[in-house]
């Protein structure tokens, strides 16, 4: 497995931008991984989730609105690589089917896991615990012990 790259899900990256249950153990991770030189990767999706969270919990009064507007400005220099294409819309379609999913959204983090050969990355227990028993790629975020 490819430990040079990890792929990262909306939920991950919102857990940096706004403080969660998870964000000191989310902020620990990120940091090891800029020491290692880990390349993040994500679907183009990942753009549009990530977005569209800041500014609910804006929209919702979680975070004030200048704290949305820093919070977005962070996520715009992310380093993260985008991949894209029909292989990773087969590949999440595919997992869809085999893992009995109801959605590709979150497939398609883990197809990307799987062409690249490396982990995917998580806040999202739910996504973990309806897909843990079937791959040993995903890792939740609440598992990471800060190593």
């Amino acid at each position: 497995m490819n430990l040079n790259k990890v792929c990262i899900d909306a939920s991950l990256a919102v857990s940096w931008l706004s403080y969660e249950r998870h964000t000191v153990r989310a902020n620990a991770l990120r940091r090891y991984w800029i020491e290692k030189s880990v390349e993040m990767v994500a679907p183009a999706l990942f753009h549009a989730e990530v977005v569209s969270a800041l500014r609910q919990q804006v929209y919702f009064k979680r975070i004030l609105p200048d704290e949305g507007e820093e919070a977005f400005s962070i996520y715009l220099d992310i380093p993260l690589t985008v991949i894209d294409g029909p292989e990773i819309y087969r590949k999440a379609w595919q997992l869809t089917k085999d893992l009995n999913q109801p959605v590709c959204y979150d497939m398609q983090y883990l197809a990307i896991a799987e062409l690249e050969d490396c982990l995917l990355w998580t806040s999202d227990r739910k996504l973990v615990n309806a897909v843990r028993s079937k791959t040993d790629r995903v890792r939740w975020i609440g598992d990471f012990s800060g190593k």
